[in-house]
């Protein structure tokens, strides 16, 4: 393991140490719901130079940043898990551009047609997600049934965000009076 020294990087421990109590104040007070964050942020970001108690956490940021960065640079197995999970939250917001009809800009200045919006996305996104999951298992469990093998790391590779077989702009036909097949969900039972 390496150990990590925290050198004097220009961060005014004083600062920190002054106002330790009040910081663990505000953390308790967070963490059992007596205020929101979002409060705290706009107390603390009004007139922020003079408030010591923003200082404060901001110089306890500084050391957290510092520290972080720090272990990022030493351990390669945190770069890789990061990366890995910055890739998966880009692949889901490239889809979700992808699905939205019209482009990813949000054209309305109106926050509650904003918010609508984005539901919306949501929506279309994870149900095409949830069609592409159940496809899969099916088609996966099939594979298995006829004598191909099907592994942990061939599942892990797979991703919801298919698109190949949806027809973006066609036209869609809608039946409100036709009733679906139910969704018959399947498990996938891979050997350990």
């Amino acid at each position: 393991m390496t150990v990590i020294y925290l050198v004097k990087i220009g961060v005014e421990w004083g600062l920190i140490e002054r106002h330790w109590e009040d910081m663990m104040q505000v953390a308790l007070s967070i963490q059992a719901g007596k205020i929101l964050p979002s409060m705290l942020l706009r107390k603390l970001g009004s007139h922020n130079r003079k408030n010591k108690l923003y200082r404060a956490f901001r110089e306890l940021g500084r050391v957290l940043r510092t520290l972080f960065l720090l272990r990022y640079i030493s351990e390669a197995d945190l770069r890789q898990t990061i990366r890995a999970e910055t890739t998966k939250v880009e692949s889901f917001n490239d889809f979700l551009d992808w699905i939205s009809f019209g482009g990813p800009v949000i054209k309305s200045g109106n926050p509650v047609e904003q918010n609508k919006r984005i539901k919306y996305m949501n929506l279309v996104a994870n149900s095409v997600m949830l069609q592409n999951v159940a496809d899969l298992t099916v088609v996966l469990n099939t594979a298995m049934a006829e004598g191909y093998p099907v592994t942990r790391e061939l599942v892990a590779r797979l991703s919801p965000y298919l698109r190949e077989h949806i027809r973006r702009f066609g036209q869609y036909v809608l039946d409100m009076d036709e009733v679906p097949d139910p969704l018959d969900l399947k498990s996938l039972k891979l050997d350990l």
